[in-house]
């Protein structure tokens, strides 16, 4: 097992192998379009997948990924000889290629984060001018100093009271 560290670089060198390899030796017109994103390496360093992503030719052009798909599948052996021969391992790791779905799922959640505030903006629109459901004020209102006096002399009426009570007791 190799050091992981010693596997990040070597991961890091095949994804730059790759993508140096795709833009200037690898003549197929079908990955010109083509992105490596990121690539990884078992802990052996015997199978590396390299992450790619494909971008349209124009901004609404959906990418075409079975066409770099069979690309990439056919340049397997190019790329694994370039990978070879730039990293000096002594055995030279087999290539997967993964689809790296990245810029799908972030335009998915630009578009949920769009509908959430236009949601908002129709909560607060209906909220302008609605009127609360119940009291204007729902909270305790402070208190007057005439309504203070009254409850001091029911409390001092109330003690008197029982004042009484004990009295006629004993």
């Amino acid at each position: 097992m190799a050091d992981q560290a010693r596997a990040r670089r070597l991961a890091k060198r095949i994804a730059q192998i790759v993508a140096s390899a795709l833009e200037h030796q690898v003549k197929d017109p079908r990955l010109a379009t083509v992105t490596v994103t990121d690539a990884r390496i078992t802990g052996d360093l015997r199978d590396a997948t390299v992450y790619y992503t494909v971008r349209g030719e124009t901004l609404d052009a959906v990418p075409d990924y079975a066409a770099a798909a069979a690309a990439l599948e056919s340049a397997r052996g190019v790329l694994r000889t370039k990978v070879g021969e730039g990293t000096g391992v002594r055995y030279t790791p087999t290539l997967e290629f993964v689809a790296d779905r990245v810029p799908e799922d972030a335009k998915r959640i630009e578009d949920l984060l769009a509908k959430a505030r236009e949601a908002d903006a129709e909560v607060a629109r209906r909220a302008t001018g609605a009127e609360p459901a119940g009291d204007p004020d729902p909270y305790r209102v402070p208190r007057t100093d005439d309504e203070d006096l009254a409850d001091e002399d029911a409390d001092s009426a109330i003690e008197s009271d029982s004042d009484s009570d004990a009295d006629s007791r004993a």
